[in-house]
């Protein structure tokens, strides 16, 4: 990976070749789009077929050690004593105010090892807040791997099939992973993904992501598979109504207003902004993440005021067209009186454009079958 201001993937000279458009994503110059279609052909391949994705420049941290799972514990917001390991958890790092610092998945290898998979623009955060907590065992060791790994995400209904004609594992549960190997390569398959689609990431060395994306990308071909850029994967998890750091979470959007409370172990005794987020939780004054859909023309945009009566009574987070519902979807942080189906509307550079207020997901998705 290069040591420019803008880093590259392993698979950048695929990525060329192929002809993507590319873009800054995070510091990391990745695909946007691929010709042929673009970001409605790639999402409609995800939805209805397979697609693969590059998402190298998420973050790569590795927590071990004597009490590495329970150090985290009480650092990150969910309760990693609800899962054993070989499985999976969303978790949050907030900041003592409860702001987000970061989202992340967390792999639990055993009880003194745990893989952290962060956003590519904190990683450095993360790994810093963890490796200065008060209180870290000496002999718990934080590391910022994220660019030791590449990683990729192979989505949609027919990945079984993809993945079987590579010979890598399939099968074992939503949120689990298991450690393998493609020939002589390792990989870490994971029963993940950020598209709401039945799918696996593949973690692997960044020596190996070239070769093991070349075979993906010819299996899937007999199904119908695409090569698909971050363009596509932001309209997915959008109309799943997931959220993005740095749209519906951030330091100034805790989990209690993104509704990712979820996510947090409240019964447990200490984790990083506990009291803030608590404190918030009981309250009950801070504005609360929705979904809006257009019910007229237009595409609400992340900052778009939402509208009552002239009245503002919220801000769009996300917003874009959807290409399943074939129109416009958003996220956005609504007060607390506004209700599921009520009729609004967005103010989209001047034009006021109608929506009705809906609980994501905007469709469904198989990513737990």
């Amino acid at each position: 990976m290069s040591d420019s201001a803008t880093k590259t993937s392993p698979l950048h000279e695929r990525h060329v070749a192929l002809g993507a458009k590319m873009a800054d994503f995070g510091g990391w110059s990745m695909p946007i789009e691929y010709p042929g279609g673009g970001v409605v052909a790639e999402h409609t391949a995800v939805r209805e077929r397979v697609g693969l994705f590059d998402v190298s420049h998420l973050g790569n941290a590795s927590v071990s050690g004597p009490g590495a799972k329970d150090f985290l514990n009480r650092c990150l917001t969910n309760d990693l004593d609800r899962i054993q390991p070989g499985q999976a958890q969303y978790t949050m790092c907030c900041a003592e105010d409860g702001g987000v610092v970061d989202d992340m998945i967390a792999y639990l290898r055993s009880e003194d090892e745990v893989l952290l998979i962060p956003n590519a623009a904190n990683t450095a955060a993360v790994v810093r807040m963890l490796q200065e907590a008060p209180g870290r065992p000496e002999e718990v060791v934080v590391e910022d791997q994220h660019e030791d790994h590449a990683i990729l995400a192979l989505q949609g209904p027919r990945v079984d099939e993809v993945m079987e004609e590579v010979g890598l594992p399939t099968g074992h549960g939503y949120m689990s992973f298991v450690e393998a190997r493609w020939g002589q390569v390792p990989v870490t398959v994971c029963r993940t993904g950020y598209t709401g689609e039945r799918g696996y990431e593949l973690v692997c060395a960044v020596a190996d992501a070239p070769g093991l994306w070349d075979a993906l990308m010819t299996a899937m071909g007999p199904v119908g598979g695409l090569a698909c850029g971050l363009g596509a994967r932001d309209t997915l998890r959008t109309e799943m109504g997931y959220a993005l750091h740095g749209n519906e979470l951030s330091l100034q959007i805790t989990p209690v207003m993104a509704r990712t409370g979820w996510a947090v172990g409240w019964s447990k005794p200490e984790f990083w902004g506990r009291e803030a987020l608590v404190a918030q939780k009981e309250a009950k004054e801070s504005r609360l993440s929705g979904g809006l859909v257009v019910t007229g023309r237009g595409i609400p945009r992340a900052g778009c005021q939402v509208l009552r009566d002239g009245q503002e009574v919220g801000t769009v987070t996300s917003g874009t067209f959807s290409p399943t519902r074939r129109q416009g979807v958003a996220l956005a942080l609504l007060d607390r009186g506004v209700q599921q189906g009520d009729q609004l509307v967005v103010d989209v550079r001047g034009r006021e454009v109608p929506v009705e207020v809906t609980r994501p997901p905007f469709v469904s998705g198989g990513a737990a079958d």
